[in-house]
């Protein structure tokens, strides 16, 4: 789908949730929708708050980033992560199912796809459950610290036979 007419799509989606919940339909919201769907890939409410600040030129207070994107996950645009100690988000529309793979040394956070891992996932049979969307997360050392760490236990071995 078109970047466009996603754009489209998800203000419509958003005007149908406000107007259904009874809530205010005000620009600033609309400007964070917008903002949100011209991110690529995860962000935090600072990186929001930078990025409405420096390019759409539109203030907006930290107060109604927060509630802005609770409504947006309520309306099924936008889904929280955990991860680690920091709250990532993204938007959730017409986004392919990926995974997510998050090194504990430095917090970079990887995504991926694996079609195997996902047919598993969803061809699972629970238990009076019914699956809607599911989010993984495997916890690890990226390449770059791993590197970095048998470096790391290399020199201090040498360090030790000196």
């Amino acid at each position: 789908m078109e970047t466009q007419n996603v754009k489209d799509t998800v203000r419509q989606i958003f005007t149908e949730y406000l107007t259904v919940n009874g809530h205010r339909k005000t620009p600033e919201r609309y400007a964070i929708l917008e903002t949100i769907y011209s991110i690529e890939g995860h962000f935090d409410i600072d990186m929001l708050y930078s990025r409405m600040m420096d390019q759409e030129n539109f203030r907006v207070s930290r107060a109604t980033l927060y509630n802005t994107i609770i409504l947006l996950i309520n309306a099924r645009l936008v889904i929280k992560h955990q991860f680690g100690t920091s709250s990532q988000y993204e938007k959730s529309y017409n986004r392919e199912t990926h995974h997510h793979q998050i090194c504990t040394q430095c917090g970079k956070v990887t995504e991926f796809q694996n079609e195997e891992l996902q047919h598993a996932i969803e061809n699972t049979k629970l238990s009076r459950f019914q699956l809607s969307h599911y989010s993984l997360y495997i916890y690890g050392l990226c390449s770059k610290c791993d590197r970095a760490n048998k470096r790391k236990k290399v020199n201090n071995n040498n360090k030790k036979e000196k």
